[in-house]
């Protein structure tokens, strides 16, 4: 077997890219990846020879930025191994050998980084005196310093060494099985919507199809799969919950997602300060337009299949590939050509893998792959406005990686709140160059419906889903959670965030079990919120002065995750610990209903 070389599929949406994974490794088999594997195996064992136990007296002899750099080197060689394994099984998660590839990458990876823990471990236990003074004499080790600023931020809750082991030694039996078995079998799960027989990316597509018989049929063949699974979604949402409960508890953690938030490195009160903001704008926000859309489809109350379905009569074109490609490219150089210079090579060098397929994983991601490589785009292309759309998101993140990667391997990774910038970002450029070219009020209302309800997506009910993760976690430490009890956290958050618009028909309570984030990452799903009221707000800046805008996102961009977010959104005159901050992001929101509704007035 061999990695997926740059092709394109012959359909309906015209060819569509697919990944050439070359650029990691030529295959499998290749003997770059045996010589990678075997380079790890030595070179992790001299690094702990060379340094466990001395790094204190290397710091005062200045000669820690050399340890440093050399750990800096081994994680991009083991970011290249997982990256390859990982996106090599993403295309095809049904493949045994694939399968099999996966995970036995992860276990040599986890066996060889093993050797590696004590050195984060042992640079927390450094005085800050005998760090701070290093940093004032050596400029290489202070070029990192703000990666031992973000480290030193866990050591309230490092543990001692050999249980830190453990911990590492156990995630390949732990988190990362249960994560595979989850994906495996959401890929696998089989729909049968009126005779024919679906993968979940085309039957969740069906949800937004013009005719309602096709979307009813849809909802119900997704709420009948996934009933017949809920007891395995069940259990494995109930072992995640206590593992991390288990892990919170052992290191100290106050809330269930003070974690998440030191990983994001964002304070507690500013993501309490976006929840609340959010929860309070429901009414005139998601209950509001729903509402709204129920009376446009003649209603008095939308069906659950009705949410994300387009207005009556609504734009249906299905875009080809090309004209996705044209459309974002364009918005993108509107902005700023820097932008498309960044952007292009990730469709000429099959760096985005785009049809549908069986076994292919779920949804659509950027992945960041390492510094001296670069992103790889997955998506599941439709043909929709919508699929456009994902596909600008995805880019920006692509940007985003691609810009960041002058920071090194150490800090390069963006966190959460600030990593959906540059993705929100580009879909709202996208957006904007589209409407503006748009005077048909038929398809200006199709387009303003589209994004108003994917940012209601992305702002509203990720913050539900938020609240969901609360509720699940909090009563997990109780003991274990009945499918029903998981069922009735998730109807009550999604009533009072839908609102009286929408009726949460029968079977709409399994519909938590196939949100990969609460499996992957919990409490993941804020960070969208964030990204999207902070782009909202970064937005209504650069329309009120574009010049030298662009200049300042870019360096925003190219910061990774070597500054904190106050101080990149300083420059714009942004404060996220402001309540002002989040009122600008969801003030957006509501200027486009006031617009859609204004449009359909006049159509009558």
């Amino acid at each position: 077997m061999t990695a997926a070389q740059p092709q394109a599929s012959q359909n309906a949406f015209g060819e569509l890219p697919e990944w050439d994974l070359s650029d990691l490794y030529p295959g499998v088999e290749s003997s770059a990846l045996a010589d990678d594997l075997a380079h790890l195996d030595t070179e992790t064992r001299a690094f702990e020879a060379d340094y466990k136990g001395k790094l204190e007296a290397l710091a005062g002899e200045d000669r820690l930025a050399e340890a440093v750099q050399r750990y800096e080197a081994l994680e991009g060689v083991i970011g290249r191994i997982g990256s390859f394994a990982y996106l090599n099984y993403a295309q095809n998660t049904g493949d045994p050998d694939r399968v099999k590839f996966l995970g036995d990458m992860q276990e040599k990876i986890t066996s060889l980084s093993t050797r590696l823990i004590f050195f984060t471990l042992e640079i927390n236990r450094i005085p800050d005196t005998t760090l701070d003074a290093a940093f004032d004499r050596d400029t290489a080790l202070a070029y990192y310093r703000p990666w031992f600023t973000e480290l030193r931020k866990a050591r309230p809750y490092q543990l001692e060494d050999r249980v830190e082991e453990l911990f590492h030694d156990k995630y390949v039996t732990g988190h990362a099985a249960w994560n595979r078995l989850y994906d495996e079998t959401v890929a696998a799960l089989k729909f049968d919507v009126d005779g024919e027989t679906l993968g979940i990316e085309q039957t969740l597509s069906l949800m937004s199809d013009p005719k309602e018989e096709k979307r009813k049929s849809a909802f119900g063949a997704l709420t009948k799969t996934l009933s017949e699974n809920i007891r395995l979604f069940t259990h494995i949402t109930n072992v995640l919950a206590k593992d991390k409960e288990i892990a919170d508890r052992w290191r100290g953690y106050e809330d269930i997602a003070d974690s998440q938030h030191l990983a994001n490195s964002v304070e507690r009160e500013v993501v309490d300060a976006l929840e609340k903001a959010v929860i309070e704008a429901y009414p005139r926000l998601s209950h509001r337009y729903y509402q709204m859309k129920a009376k446009w489809f003649g209603k008095d109350k939308l069906d659950a299949w009705d949410r994300n379905a387009p207005l009556p009569d609504s734009d249906d074109r299905v875009f080809d590939w090309e004209t996705a490609k044209t459309t974002v490219l364009d918005a993108y150089g509107r902005f700023s050509p820097k932008l498309v210079e960044i952007a292009e090579p990730f469709f000429s060098n099959g760096w985005i893998d785009a049809p549908v397929r069986e076994g292919k994983a779920s949804g659509a991601f950027a992945h960041p792959t390492v510094t001296k490589v670069h992103p790889y785009l997955m998506l599941n292309y439709m043909g929709k406005t919508r699929d456009i759309m994902t596909l600008a998101h995805e880019l920006g993140h692509g940007v985003h990686q691609r810009l960041a990667a002058g920071q090194g391997e150490l800090m390069a990774s963006t966190p959460l709140t600030l990593a959906e910038t540059a993705s929100v970002f580009g879909e709202m450029l996208t957006f904007r160059a589209i409407l503006e070219k748009t005077t048909d009020p038929r398809q200006r209302s199709a387009l303003l419906a589209s994004k108003i309800e994917d940012m209601l997506n992305t702002v509203v009910r990720q913050i539900s889903f938020y609240s969901f993760e609360r509720k699940v976690h909090t009563a997990r430490r109780q003991g274990e959670l009945r499918t029903e009890e998981i069922e009735a956290f998730w109807m009550d958050v999604s009533s009072e965030s839908l609102g009286p618009g929408i009726r949460l028909n029968d079977g709409y309570k399994v519909l938590w079990s196939y949100i990969g984030h609460f499996i992957h990452v919990p409490f993941y799903v804020y960070a969208y919120a964030f990204g999207d009221c902070l782009v909202n707000s970064l937005y209504a800046q650069y329309e009120k002065a574009s010049e030298g805008f662009a200049e300042r996102y870019f360096d925003l961009l190219k910061a990774g995750g070597s500054k904190h977010h106050s101080e990149l959104l300083a420059p714009f005159g942004l404060d996220a610990r402001d309540p002002d901050f989040w009122s600008l992001g969801l003030s957006m929101i509501e200027r486009l209903i006031d617009e859609l509704e204004a449009v359909q007035s006049e159509k009558g």
